[in-house]
């Protein structure tokens, strides 16, 4: 059932106001002001439980070019150099508008089957005095955080908008600790470096790391979503939601004040957006509270996006897989087919006249083998990667004809495959890179689906390796984001879902488009087997803060050989886990779509470990997270879809962690058994990753237990009602 209140207040005609106004979140913790400056400088603040979050900062944009439709013909401005004109001063308020609303909403898939949705709402019209433009500005205050942003309306003098910078501000009290990543226009691949504000600067050289694809902006920039904690414990996250036909945004820090301003992605001629009235911004999201766990179970991102735009959702379902992949990502074997071409011409190469290398591993015994493993053991769905031409030249040569995605290697048999899986009730999931390739993607992309439905392929694993083509353009500008928008809504005809991975990151989408099951769009798994600079260990400790604020991520965990020379002699590397925290990834790394992504023989040699990737649910009713402390530790309970079976997981940092559980989450009168997988006395990720026990235990509501997590460590619990 949902129920909506509203009480709505206007007030037309305010030239003369200027006095703040304060809009309160529904509990009064959380305080936002609103005001217009000397100057008719819009600015907003933001308090919580009496204490300055956020300091007076400025809204608005500047602009280039014309703002009016133009006539073709006559004299043009070609070549003349392009106006400025901004839409940050010369303000008065011409309108207010205020409401309440409050809505129950069930989401397709998610963390708890049921969100509210609960905010006081203030909408700001200002009007310039000189150019009479104007352009409304809608603040949403709810308990956990505040969502603002600004609304042009179709208008004689404001028809078409070229951004040239937004000048949002989010101005800090203090040097506070921040847990980030190199602002980058192409990838969020990279560890976090967790400093003071005012360290940024000097540690940013070391924290850009090499990637596929990178273009970071200033020695001061990060990404969001941007976690930060005060000195006197608030905890602070910055992002951004419904990021629809706009570019995403970073932050740039004036270090010496503390004050971020917001960094759109540019598009290749160096602008920053190009609207056409009425058009409106992302959401610009403040979260704050004195309590890390608030932060984590905050609805707000999703809350901000529209309702579901898929009418009949029936055929979205959370998935758990295994694939052929984490062999290519160790170099076990490979991708391509053959080492006798120099390049590739889809449609023209002939594969049947060359010599197979001996190492792709989409062949179709070893994709047998997975289906076989997967049905035995109760999976949903097995990915192949590799399985199509066109992988000799596919990356690092700005090709734009570089797959075709329907035609596959000699040695997979597409027929075979497909009925195999049938046969044995395993979905295959299909697999799209297009090496940043767009147009080629966009000139596929009807047949490429209806090639997938007609070969019972319900889900898609789409990725964008390398640089952007056209040339110029980069991973998270308006455009691009475009595309991914056009790939998402046209798989939705299709009946299809999308896995997207080195796509912008998500902000809450997932409402609108629940079809959107998955994305990577952080570093994920598969840095721990590229060598040298691999995933730190509380990195998992700071990505539900940060990456997963806007959805869930694919981030294939679920490793239990830590020697990657094991599975590849040629590869030194070591993953940063032990084999305890890499259980409780399913519980504490939220998705719909999880993958056990190392290989069958390796869980083979761990069955009882196994047991509990096997056991544990993809979708839930609800979820309480117990403890969390960014950059150190997150502990999680979550309760099965349909079930009153629960699982917990919580993940430690390098420090280890030492947690004092309450069970206060089960149902009163009711008996559990728990089954606890834990790291052994011994466990530490560097040396000893694959020390763990597995117990069984009694619990009830009442029941406390205590237990320790290694450095780098952790433990998952999986809780059965004891049937009386």
């Amino acid at each position: 059932m949902i129920k909506k209140w509203f009480w709505i207040v206007g007030f037309c005609c305010l030239g003369l106001w200027s006095a703040a106004q304060e809009l309160k979140s529904p509990k009064g913790n959380l305080s936002l002001s609103f005001a217009v400056e000397d100057g008719g400088v819009p600015t907003y603040s933001l308090h919580y439980k009496n204490k300055t979050v956020v300091k007076p900062s400025r809204l608005g944009f500047t602009l280039t070019g014309n703002t009016r439709k133009s006539e073709f013909g006559g004299e043009t401005d070609a070549g003349k150099t392009q106006s400025v004109s901004s839409l940050a001063s010369g303000f008065k308020v011409v309108d207010r508008q205020e409401l309440t609303f409050d809505e129950t909403w069930q989401p397709v898939w998610g963390e708890s089957k049921d969100i509210r949705n609960h905010y006081n709402e203030l909408a700001v019209t200002l009007q310039q005095d000189d150019s009479k433009r104007k352009m409304v500005i809608r603040f949403r205050v709810y308990d956990e955080g505040v969502g603002f942003r600004y609304e042009f309306p179709e208008q004689q003098d404001l028809a078409y908008l070229v951004v040239k910078e937004e000048e949002t501000e989010f101005a800090m009290t203090g040097d506070h600790t921040a847990f980030w990543i190199p602002g980058d226009y192409d990838t969020q691949e990279y560890n976090y470096t967790t400093s003071r504000l005012s360290e940024i600067r000097g540690l940013m050289q070391e924290a850009i790391t090499p990637n596929a694809s990178q273009t970071p902006f200033s020695p001061t920039g990060v990404q969001t979503a941007l976690m930060m904690k005060t000195d006197d414990g608030l905890y602070i996250n910055i992002h951004e939601a419904a990021l629809i036909d706009f570019a995403c945004m970073h932050l740039n820090l004036d270090d010496k004040n503390f004050v971020f301003k917001s960094w759109l992605t540019p598009d290749a001629n160096g602008t920053k957006g190009n609207l056409q009235t009425p058009a409106r911004s992302p959401w610009r999201t403040i979260m704050v509270s004195d309590d890390a766990r608030d932060i984590l179970a905050a609805n707000l991102t999703l809350n901000l996006n529209e309702p579901s735009k898929i009418e009949d959702t029936s055929w979205i379902k959370p998935t758990k897989y295994v694939g052929v992949w984490w062999e290519m990502i160790t170099g076990k074997s490979e991708w391509s087919y053959t080492y006798d071409l120099p390049s590739v011409h889809i449609g023209k190469t002939d594969y049947t006249q060359v010599k197979p290398h001996g190492r792709h591993g989409a062949t179709t015994t070893n994709v047998k083998r997975y289906i076989d493993f997967a049905a035995a053991h109760g999976f949903d769905g097995v990915l192949v990667e590799g399985w199509n031409i066109g992988w000799e030249d596919w990356f690092g040569n700005a090709k734009d004809y570089v797959f075709d995605f329907v035609t596959p290697y000699p040695d997979f048999d597409l027929d075979e495959i497909r009925t195999y899986a049938k046969s044995k009730g395993v979905k295959m999931i299909m697999h799209h890179e297009t090496s940043g390739s767009i147009r080629n993607y966009e000139r596929h992309l009807d047949q490429a689906y209806q090639f997938m439905k007609d070969n019972g392929y319900d889900a898609v694993k789409t990725g964008y390796v390398g640089n952007i083509i056209p040339r110029g353009e980069y991973h998270y500008s308006q455009w691009i984001n475009n595309h991914y928008q056009y790939a998402l809504e046209k798989a939705a005809e299709y009946q299809i879902m999308i896995n997207a991975h080195e796509a912008v990151r998500p902000t809450g989408l997932s409402r609108t488009w629940p079809n959107l099951i998955g994305n990577e769009s952080a570093r994920g798994t598969e840095y721990q087997a590229f060598g040298g600079d691999r995933n730190h260990p509380n990195h998992v400790t700071i990505l539900p803060f940060t990456r997963q604020i806007g959805g869930p991520t694919d981030y294939t965990p679920g490793i239990f050989e830590m020697n990657i020379s094991k599975v590849n002699p040629n590869n030194d590397s070591q993953v940063n886990s032990t084999l305890a925290n890499q259980l409780a990834l399913y519980v504490t790394m939220y998705s719909p779509l999880q993958m056990a992504a190392d290989l069958p023989e390796n869980y083979e040699r761990f069955m009882d470990a196994f047991q509990f990737i096997k056991d544990v649910a993809v979708d839930w009713d609800d979820s309480k997270y117990l403890e969390a402390e960014p950059g150190e530790y997150v502990t999680v309970a979550r309760k099965t879809k349909g079930a009153n079976t629960w699982f917990v997981g919580s993940v430690a940092g390098e420090n280890g962690h030492i947690s004092e559980l309450e069970f206060g989450f089960l149902d009163p009168g009711k008996k559990y058994i728990a089954t606890i997988y834990a790291d052994a006395k011994d466990a530490h990720y560097k040396d000893n990753p694959q020390a763990y026990t597995i117990s069984k235990k009694p619990i009830t509501h009442k029941s406390k237990l205590k237990l320790k997590s290694a450095p780098g460590g952790g433990y998952a619990i999986h809780l059965q009602e004891v049937e009386r």
